[in-house]
């Protein structure tokens, strides 16, 4: 269990946000000094693909810190290989819901689809504690996806 590092790569559409206002959203979100972990499995760590993102990421950081007047702990690496959690571990608070994972299953129909639909990672989300299911309607609505009402419809009928 001890040679990897449990993270998560985003995906994004810069004509939406751009990549500095992802890194300062973590940089102000992210608690890097919350405990005493040992090993690799919950370090601390930023990993960016080129220098320019390295630029970035130390840049935003540095304001970060100054403005805060505190260090922040994090490491900051090249990304060396990123590989997907076991199935097992995929949308793993969702799936405590198993009449819900099942209907999303149906809609999803193969498990690469499921796991990288947005809206079951915002499930997922959901079920662990972060926001409504109202807001999360709304969020869909403003997707600008076709297939937006037929999503809120499968929400809908999703049973808890």
């Amino acid at each position: 269990m001890g040679d990897h590092t449990e993270c998560l790569q985003i995906d994004y559409d810069p004509t939406q946000i751009t990549f500095n206002e992802l890194v300062r959203h973590f940089w102000n979100s992210h608690n890097s000094n919350r405990g005493n972990y040992k090993g690799r499995q919950y370090l601390s760590i930023f990993l960016y693909q080129d220098i320019d993102q390295k630029d970035a990421i130390e840049k935003i950081k540095t304001e970060i810190q100054t403005k805060n007047s505190q260090i922040i702990g994090t490491e900051i690496s090249p990304l060396d290989h990123f590989a997907l959690a076991e199935e097992r571990h995929q949308k793993y608070y969702l799936k405590r819901y198993s009449n819900a994972t099942q209907k999303l299953r149906e809609h999803f129909l193969t498990e690469e689809a499921f796991t990288n639909a947005t809206l079951v990672a915002r499930l997922n989300s959901f079920v662990k504690g972060y926001g409504t299911l109202s807001a999360l309607k709304e969020e869909i609505r403003q997707w600008e996806r076709e297939d937006a009402a037929q999503l809120i419809s499968l929400v809908n009928a999703l049973k808890w």
